[in-house]
């Protein structure tokens, strides 16, 4: 698994998820939908954490600088 996820974009993903996880928890959402907020907020804080995202290995894309993929 190579990095494909770079350091702006990692941040964006970790507020967002953390946002929505949050949201999914205590904003009082209806009962299915507060499961699918939970669910998509892991998801972005985990792909922040590893720095690898499925989707943009499928579209071949990467937000990795030149000197920063590998870290």
């Amino acid at each position: 698994m190579k990095a494909n996820l770079g350091c702006t974009d990692r941040i964006i993903r970790t507020v967002i998820g953390a946002c929505v996880l949050a949201a999914g928890i205590m904003a009082g959402i209806e009962e299915p939908w507060n499961y699918v907020a939970d669910v998509v907020g892991a998801i972005l804080i985990l792909t922040a954490s590893i720095k690898f995202c499925p989707a943009y290995a499928l579209l071949g894309a990467t937000t990795c600088k030149p000197c920063d993929k590998g870290e």
